[in-house]
């Protein structure tokens, strides 16, 4: 960006013997930058100089060639004086030269000093992103969070010093280089309680073996943002996390990645694992019955049996998810109302439906599973979720 400072009487207003003093003078070094990146799709940028002026009018002219600056964003503001060596001025008008990336501003000064004045505008091109590391322990109870920002200037404008901040924490001191690309600690969070959850839904995941009825069951490290789990100081932006742990040698293995949702203060955060070989879920309709209401009117009284192995050596938790309107459909039923239902009394899954979870048209159920014994016996576990489905027309 070239922004140039030319201190100029107007030329109608000055006597001849003043028009000497008309020069160009080199426009100070910025004394403050600030960029806000709280926004994915603007970038604010305030930078505050302190100007010579001379008494009387003066034009001050700034020109933003080759850069990605919106012309239609900038604003020039005079500050007020901090010290006895600054003077008031005011901004008596502005102007567009022909042709030209620039606006001029008239400057009016009741006497001759610096002052100090603030310019911002929307900058294009400097993008930012969010990404974490994750750092499990070996018994995957707890893990370290890095959080990262990753900053792109494409802008085609530098910064020498600058001070960013991405709308929430501390505001970060640093250099934005041109054509820069860089990763920026921002927050570390050094003792996060962690849930590892496993998971079935034949609707969501699907099944690892459909011949046999064996569904798939996927693995999330499960963040709990809020302080009693180490976290809840700010919502967590949406980014991509690298996912570790220990391996109580000192060093780490590489585990996978996934993209981390926004997570508000006291909501989830869940990062995927892959697929867990070591519990089998097979998942059936063992009853399917149609017992007439009346005219076309019908209730389906439906039993879904889940028979479950673990075979690790620790006991571990199951999520159990059903999809109402997916099971109607699965039954054959093309009733496009919402599901009307009522839990059957051969519903044997433990404790009822989540009640945080659950809704009108998904069930949620936590089943604790049983380890293999130490001969390596595994006992299976059979659950049963009933439900009737009523008013139906067929």
């Amino acid at each position: 960006m070239n922004i140039r400072l030319l201190l100029l009487l107007l030329l109608a207003a000055i006597p001849l013997e003043t028009m000497a003093r008309i020069k160009l003078i080199t426009l100070p070094v910025r004394e403050r930058v600030e960029i806000q990146l709280d926004s994915a799709q603007a970038t604010l940028v305030e930078e505050e100089r302190i100007v010579p002026l001379i008494k009387g009018v003066n034009q001050v002219d700034f020109s933003w060639a080759n850069t990605r600056i919106d012309s239609d964003s900038i604003l020039f503001r005079m500050l007020p004086a901090q010290s006895g060596s600054e003077v008031d001025a005011k901004v008596l008008s502005v102007s567009y030269p022909p042709n030209e990336n620039a606006l001029v501003w008239s400057v009016g000064a009741d006497r001759s000093g610096s002052a100090r004045v603030r310019i911002s505008y929307l900058l294009g091109g400097l993008d930012r992103s969010f990404h974490y590391r994750a750092v499990a322990t070996k018994d995957e109870s707890s893990l370290r969070l890095a959080q990262y920002l990753r900053l792109k200037n494409h802008s085609n404008e530098s910064y020498a010093q600058s001070r960013l901040w991405v709308g929430f924490g501390d505001q970060l001191q640093r250099p934005v280089g041109l054509n820069e690309t860089k990763d920026l600690l921002l927050k570390h969070y050094d003792q996060v309680q962690v849930q590892k959850r496993y998971s079935v839904d034949v609707n969501e995941y699907g099944y690892i073996q459909a011949a046999k009825k064996k569904l798939k069951v996927p693995m999330h490290y499960v963040l709990k943002n809020d302080a009693a789990h180490g976290l809840g100081q700010v919502a967590l932006p949406f980014g991509k996390v690298r996912i570790f742990q220990q391996d109580g040698k000192g060093s780490t293995t590489f585990v996978g990645e996934d993209w981390g949702r926004f997570t508000p203060r006291d909501d989830e955060m869940e990062l995927y694992l892959g697929v867990a070989r070591d519990i089998v879920v097979k998942r059936t309709i063992e009853r399917r019955e149609r017992n007439k209401i009346s005219g076309n009117l019908y209730d389906y009284d439906v039993v879904v049996k889940y028979e479950v192995e673990n075979f690790k050596e620790k006991p571990v938790m199951l999520d159990i998810r059903e999809q109402l309107p997916k099971l109607r459909a699965e039954l054959g039923l093309t009733n496009r109302r919402d599901v009307q239902w009522k839990l059957g009394r051969d519903t044997t899954l433990p404790a009822g439906p989540d009640p945080e979870k659950s809704d009108a048209d998904r069930l949620l159920f936590h089943v604790d599973l049983t380890p293999q014994n130490s001969s390596g016996k595994v006992q299976k576990q059979v659950y049963k979720l009933h439900l009737v489905l009523q008013n139906e027309w067929r």
